[in-house]
């Protein structure tokens, strides 16, 4: 299988950057480079002497790069048939997004067309984040803001045009967009290969990595018996259920007032339990779910404890499309617990923590 990571970010983030380094780099690795682009900022102006006729562009360190203004899934069998044929010699491939593009379509590609399935593992959704524009470009387009909610990884450039507190709210707002995509300052003349590929954000494993401040955050939310929402109401959070991790809020402001509140359209919200799933309701359930909530969720995952099953259970999908599979073994020194992360657009976040408890034994 062919690893496909896939670079996104707005416009101006520093994705070309990128990109100019891996297509120039000795790193020693056959790329192929597809740019998913609409003419805003191509690359080849720069480095590539783009011969109309010719669609494909061997770099000198081996890399090969080629522009599409056309279907995706198109190119990638074309790439696969060359490749197969011995005509290009590549061993993964960079999609580069426009930075107006949602980013979801492209990730689709990889679970809808059983060829590319077949041939193309999706790796991981990187997304380049500008410190100095970003909260500006967040409040302003919803397709930043879906940019960050599909991410496995964050990278934050520019960071050098602004302080450290800024660089510290920002962090804090792409964190309660999205927790499991870790965050980092980057500086792309000495970022690391390394930590742009292989990364397993779409592989079905028991790691469910979520940013530690958020989880700790939502446990400083839980120790108000009233929380004030943005107009002042008083919600009576009294009655939740620690031990069953019910009603996990993200308490955006609580013990947090020196960050803005940004009321983002894409939230996130973790539901955590030891109690076991009764696992047939639980499919009922999440799939109701995703049949009327499926367009607005954007990435979701899961490590789940069921009832009769020795193993655990994992869970992810995007959108509507969810897949899941056994596991390891619960060790004997393991504490049995569920838990699951929800990213997506104006999720109803208490209606789906209920849901959820109803279906614990």
């Amino acid at each position: 299988m062919i690893p496909v990571t896939i670079l996104t970010g707005f416009l101006g983030s520093g994705k070309t950057t990128l990109l100019k380094r891996i297509l120039n780099e000795k790193h020693g690795m056959k790329i192929a480079v597809i740019e998913n682009e609409f003419g805003e900022e191509n690359i080849d102006n720069d480095i590539l002497v783009q011969d109309s006729n010719e669609q494909i562009i061997q770099m000198s360190n081996g890399c090969i790069c080629c522009t599409i203004r056309g279907d995706l899934a198109r190119v990638l069998s074309d790439l696969g048939a060359k490749k197969r044929a011995g005509e290009v010699d590549f061993d993964r491939v960079v999609i580069e997004t426009t930075g107006l593009a949602n980013p979801g379509p492209v990730a689709q590609t990889f679970f809808m067309d059983n060829e590319i399935a077949d041939e193309f593992l999706l790796d991981a959704i990187i997304t380049l984040v500008d410190a100095k524009h970003a909260n500006h470009q967040l409040d302003e387009h919803e397709v930043v803001q879906r940019q960050v909610g599909f991410a496995d990884r964050l990278f934050i450039t520019k960071a050098d045009l602004v302080d450290e507190a800024a660089l510290d709210a920002l962090r804090h707002r792409l964190l309660h967009m999205n927790p499991r995509a870790a965050v980092k300052v980057v500086n792309f003349g000495e970022a690391d290969i390394k930590e742009i590929f292989d990364l397993r954000g779409f592989n079905l494993n028991s790691k469910l990595e979520i940013d530690p401040d958020f989880l700790a955050e939502d446990e400083h939310a839980h120790s108000h018996a009233h929380a004030h929402d943005e107009h002042g109401h008083t919600h009576d959070h009294a009655n939740c259920d620690h031990d069953h991790g019910h009603c996990d809020h993200e308490g955006h402001d609580h013990g947090h007032h020196h960050h803005a509140h940004h009321d983002d359209k894409i939230k996130s919200f973790v539901f955590r339990s030891e109690r076991a799933f009764d696992p047939n309701k639980l499919e009922d359930f999440l799939g109701g779910i995703l049949q009327i909530y499926g367009e607005r969720l954007l990435r979701y995952k899961g490590v789940l404890y069921m009832k009769g099953v020795d193993r655990k259970v994992v869970f992810q999908g995007v959108h509507q499309m969810m897949g899941s599979d056994l596991a390891a073994k619960w060790q004997p020194v393991e504490k049995k617990n569920s838990k699951m992360v929800f990213i997506g657009i104006e999720l109803p976040q208490d209606l789906i923590t209920d849901g959820l408890t109803a279906c614990l034994v």
